[in-house]
């Protein structure tokens, strides 16, 4: 069953531009986490209130209507401090949360791998820490609901230390994971496998993508972070070259920071791929701000340096005639037709012809095996077999540091 919540937004001098976009997406969050949006209360004014965001009046106002709409909870568009959290707690006397504990909490339900579920039990707890302070009354709600879900209410009621120790037990376990994810990296590295990332906003489609390549049974919904843990698999280029394609959790607008420092080794992952997938969708009002945020993010993560194809996605749901790019180089297509994998496969090969080392190379008859693996471990664009000389003769592209002419020479000695 659903709860009912009342939206709270103040737009301000600095946010007027996102404002808009901001609380839409705030109604979608809610909607994700299972809540019924009741009232939206919208404030302008040139900078929040330093004690309760809104201002005295308006507290009184939204008590009001938290009473008329019979509101289980309000939710603030605004990252609260615990002084305000506690002020409007007991003001308004309903739960009071804001718009990081949501992105928490959506983050608890959607969490599938243990590592996953102790990132974002250490960015709630992390958050949580500093507002025990009168969280009595909202943790101890019966039957649980919107911002309490995670680590649970007794672990959030027992004394600081306990959960000062909890944070720390987690850190190390997943540096541990971390390790391991390392390892199986460096791995994939030395067996000299093409690494590509999917990155984008979250549901622009970077599941249904990977799903399309490569079959891969991934959660895939028309959901806000339906992926949270990433995910790689191997994909077959039609010229039969191998790589590896790695779904990441989507980013948002206001990414709470406690998400970045706990979800730091998942993002890692983006940073050591060989070319990135902006999976963009092109059918998003606000598409141009969502391109803006991920771009943002990636700097962020020191990922501007590295080669992109943007992939505006979900072209069945726009008049493609009408549709002007913003990002170069790119591909438009809708992940759920044929003609959108071709599209992909296409513009992915173009790209990789840019980053792979060309190469031309003799091959015997009797020289099979070696043409097999080229064929797999490197884009082989012309191969023709020349009756006179009994040879092969491969023109194609490949890794510049693993290049299969050096492997085929090593064998040859």
């Amino acid at each position: 069953m659903s709860e009912r919540v009342i939206l709270v937004g103040v737009e301000t001098e600095k946010n007027y531009q996102q404002f808009e976009s901001s609380m839409k997406e705030l109604k979608n969050l809610t909607k994700t986490a299972n809540g019924e949006v009741v009232f939206s209360m919208v404030q302008k004014r040139p900078q929040p209130d330093r004690q309760t965001v809104i201002g005295k009046g308006k507290v009184t106002e939204l008590q009001q209507l938290a009473e008329a709409h019979e509101a289980e909870l309000v939710i603030f568009n605004h990252e609260l401090t615990p002084r305000q959290s506690q002020i409007l707690g007991d003001a308004l006397a309903v739960p009071v949360i804001d718009r990081v504990q949501l992105i928490l909490d959506i983050f608890a339900m959607r969490a599938r791998s243990s590592e996953g579920k102790m990132q974002v039990e250490l960015a709630q707890l992390n958050y949580l820490l500093p507002r025990l302070i009168g969280q009595g009354k909202n943790m101890s709600r019966l039957g649980g609901g919107i911002g309490t879900r995670g680590p649970g209410e007794t672990k959030l009621e027992t004394d600081r230390r306990h959960i000062r120790n909890r944070i720390t037990n987690i850190k190390r376990d997943l540096k541990e994971v971390a390790a391991h994810r390392d390892r199986t990296r460096q791995k994939r590295k030395d067996s000299q496998i093409f690494q590509i990332g999917l990155i984008g906003y979250t549901n622009a489609g970077k599941s249904t993508i990977l799903n399309m390549l490569t079959s891969a049974d991934t959660y895939e919904q028309d959901q806000l972070f339906a992926t949270l843990d990433p995910l790689t698999k191997r994909w077959r280029l039609p010229e039969g070259l191998e790589v590896t394609m790695t779904d990441t959790v989507g980013f948002i607008q206001d990414l709470p920071t406690q998400l970045i420092d706990a979800f730091h080794s998942t993002l890692e992952e983006s940073r050591n791929m060989d070319f990135l997938l902006h999976v963009v969708d092109a059918s998003s009002p606000e598409r141009i701000q969502q391109e803006q945020t991920v771009l943002r993010l990636m700097e962020e993560l020191a990922l501007t340096n590295m080669p992109v194809l943007t992939v505006y996605n979900k072209a069945d749901q726009i008049d493609e005639d009408q549709f002007v790019p913003t990002l170069f180089p790119h591909v438009l297509i809708s992940a759920k037709s044929t003609k959108g994998k071709e599209r992909l496969s296409q513009a992915i090969k173009m790209e990789l012809m840019q980053l792979l080392q060309p190469y031309h190379l003799v091959l015997q008859a009797n020289e099979g095996k070696a043409l097999n693996r080229l064929k797999r471990e490197s884009l082989v664009l012309t191969n023709t077999f020349d009756e006179e000389s009994r040879t092969y003769h491969i023109k194609g592209f490949a890794l510049a540091d693993s290049s299969p002419i050096r492997r085929m020479e090593k064998d040859e000695q």
